[in-house]
């Protein structure tokens, strides 16, 4: 890579992560697309990152179309149309060469719920841990996810000042930095304030709100981690990650006829094509149950 690609490669992770505020996941992948461009021949032929014409960038994404998912060549081309756009705002080019490239089309798979009474069994289900204060934090960490419908980033981001048991909810900060208020379930909030009652400690409200068992925060592995002990604790045996309890939250909002727009707004969801979604998952559910409950559902009629 050339000193000017790896100065502009270094502007543009400063952008995603100090302007933009992205998680370190996306700002990880969006780096990562971005170098791969800047080490490809395309690249080196065209004389860098800010000569690239469309031509030359259609001609490299068009490599990956085979090798690759739709959903992967989406992913990429939205990380390199947000490089270009930003280097078009800073001067360094006059026009963005993905602009008029066509996104690939690929089908978005329906959330995977869980069953209430599966989310109810991974909460209640005995823990075999010895130590009474990780048996709490396990506790209230699920209670989070699926009573709050929290990702899991910002479930790992919560200081303990950002809970008020008092008014039952959670202060988060999602996506794009954008602020909401999360209620929460008697239940939840029961197991939040027995985690936090067994760690006081001058400074606390500062403090991250989940630890590690090492006394640091918890990561995002962490809680899959943590998940997984649960899941193997609680018999079930489907995988099931974080993102899985959100998406269970949601559809059984859904299924006890909560609207739209306040499940968009307890997301977190800047469009509501996104929780959407959601409609086609509780369609699914009823009519999978009509077909198991009603007779004229179920096949030939008895004789």
């Amino acid at each position: 890579m050339s000193p000017a690609d790896l100065a502009a490669v270094n502007e543009f992770a400063r952008h995603l992560n100090v302007e933009r505020a992205l998680s370190r996941h996306t700002v990880r992948a969006y780096v990562a697309t971005v170098v791969a461009l800047a080490a490809s021949e395309a690249c080196r032929n065209a004389g860098g990152l800010d000569s690239l014409t469309t031509l030359a960038l259609r001609s490299y994404l068009a490599s990956f179309h085979r090798a690759h998912q739709a959903s992967t060549r989406q992913r990429r081309l939205a990380a390199l149309r947000t490089f270009f756009r930003f280097r078009v705002q800073l001067g360094a080019r006059r026009a963005d060469p993905s602009a008029d490239l066509p996104a690939p089309k690929a089908p978005r798979p329906l959330p995977r719920p869980l069953a209430a009474e599966d989310c109810e069994t991974l909460i209640e289900a005995p823990s075999k841990r010895r130590d009474a204060s990780l048996v709490l934090r396990d506790r209230a960490l699920l209670e989070l996810l699926y009573g709050g419908g929290l990702r899991v980033g910002e479930a790992v981001a919560l200081r303990v000042r950002d809970f008020s048991p008092l008014r039952a909810e959670v202060c988060v900060l999602g996506k794009g930095n954008r602020e909401r208020v999360v209620p929460l379930p008697s239940a939840a909030v029961d197991a939040m304030q027995q985690y936090l009652a067994a760690r006081q400690a001058p400074g606390l409200l500062a403090e991250p709100l989940f630890l590690n068992a090492r006394g640091g925060q918890l990561t995002d592995r962490g809680v899959r981690v943590i998940l997984r002990r649960r899941l193997l604790e609680a018999g079930i045996s489907r995988r099931v990650t974080p993102h899985a309890l959100r998406h269970s939250y949601a559809t059984h909002l859904l299924d006890h006829e909560v609207d739209l727009r306040s499940i968009q707004e307890l997301l977190g969801h800047q469009s509501l094509t996104t929780t959407q979604r959601y409609t086609h998952v509780s369609a699914e559910r009823l009519a999978s149950v009509y077909r198991m409950a009603h007779p004229r559902a179920k096949g030939e009629p008895e004789s």
